[in-house]
């Protein structure tokens, strides 16, 4: 964040908001490409902090191996997809006026290099978690976020040409695979009894699928919500128009990682306790619930108070004036997500990934009807309240469901 504030406005004025909209489309991308380990790295935590749970050690390395496999071949597949609507014309649904279509056509291209890394990535990610290796896990995702803005900051000191800016994002990815896969080595090498040999395993691959294809469906829809309105604003309005709504979108969006730090300590340690003392995992869930309410609330009354002063400091005279009304409409959907995020960790812990799928699933038309005409009468102030209201209908659902489901 800190590296983010100190290059936006920089790269906002190098590259103008038209290439600063397709580079925040190319983020918006990369992180989709994390969906293609077909969520075989979360069903790999789930699986894993319940055998640590049971003391079942030996079985972690043949899980490790099948899930590497299949998300290797998963990842190999999403990103040829992603290269053949590129080649079949797909970069030219973003309409723009100053930026070559050869340039979008490479950067697609290389984007889809990175979805083999990404979907590799989730699943070594995925053992240090249920190892509780967050020390090491948050070294590579901190240099992940100061390559994620300071890359293409220093490639535009040089050239603002957009496939060299993509391909800083890419080589990142794949630098973090190998951290990733590393430290994932090193966690079975601290227990002996996961030293010993792995193979693939047909019977893991399915009780993986079993969690993770629900898992998949979220990971599917779930980014496709998340970026949808970037997409929607850049072939209704343009590519200009989605750096003024992405500019606070990510200000106010960044305050969840306060919430993912602890959903992602909670999953693994929740699956563990459901093991281990199943009448203690309640209090325990309740109580980080409580906290992040109040944390969250603080928060983003903070944020929404603070924007009209952060935002014109920040950016400076080229800040669209519509970008600060946004930040502060997204607040009230950050801390209905927030409150959402909790629910769906519980869930998951309870191997129900098939409720949030199916709730995913059902968000996405209805999310889509009431985004299109709002963009096209209020342009992006529309698309913020689109999103506010599709937070809220989802963590109210989710908090529902929790409770229904024992």
């Amino acid at each position: 964040m800190g590296v983010a504030a100190l290059t936006v406005p920089s790269l906002i004025a190098t590259l103008g908001h038209e290439r600063f909209g397709l580079l925040a489309l190319a983020w918006g991308l990369i992180g989709y490409a994390g969906a293609m380990d077909l969520g075989l790295g979360r069903a790999l935590t789930q699986m894993v902090a319940r055998f640590r749970g049971e003391r079942k050690l030996s079985a972690i390395p043949d899980v490790l191996m099948t899930a590497g496999r299949l998300t290797l071949g998963t990842g190999l597949v999403g990103g040829a997809l992603i290269a053949l609507i590129a080649l079949a014309g797909g970069y030219k649904w973003i309409r723009v006026a100053d930026t070559s279509p050869h340039e979008i056509l490479i950067s697609m291209i290389l984007l889809a290099v990175a979805l083999p890394a990404q979907a590799m990535s989730a699943t070594y990610r995925g053992l240090n978690e249920a190892f509780l290796n967050f020390r090491g896990v948050s070294i590579v995702r901190a240099t992940l976020g100061v390559v994620n803005f300071g890359g293409p900051y220093v490639v535009s000191l040089f050239t603002t040409q957009l496939p060299w800016l993509v391909a800083s994002l890419v080589v990142s990815r794949l630098m973090a695979l190998f951290v990733y896969r590393w430290l994932a080595l090193r966690c079975l090498q601290a227990e002996p009894e996961t030293r010993g040999h792995a193979g693939y395993s047909r019977n893991v691959a399915r009780s993986l699928f079993a969690f993770g294809r629900w898992v998949t469906v979220s990971s599917i829809i779930s980014p496709m919500l998340v970026q949808a309105d970037r997409f929607v604003i850049a072939s209704t309005v343009s590519a200009a128009a989605v750096s003024a709504y992405v500019l606070p979108y990510e200000v106010v969006v960044q305050s969840l990682i306060l919430v993912g730090a602890v959903s992602s300590v909670m999953f693994p340690g929740l699956s563990k306790i459901m093991q281990e003392a199943p009448d203690q995992w309640r209090a325990y869930f309740d109580k980080w619930l409580r906290r992040v309410m109040g944390l969250m609330l603080v928060v983003c009354l903070a944020l929404a108070a603070l924007l009209p002063v952060v935002l014109p400091l920040w950016i400076g005279s080229s800040l669209n004036a519509e970008s600060i009304a946004v930040g502060q409409v997204l607040c009230l959907g950050v801390f209905a997500n927030a409150i959402g995020a909790m629910f769906y960790a519980l869930l998951h812990a309870k191997g129900r990934a098939d409720v949030t799928a199916k709730l995913h699933a059902l968000e996405l038309p209805a999310f889509l009807a009431v985004l299109l005409p709002l963009v096209a009468e209020m342009g992006i102030l529309g698309a913020a309240w689109a999103w506010v209201g599709r937070m809220a209908v989802d963590a109210l659902a989710l908090a529902l469901l929790a409770k229904r489901i024992k």
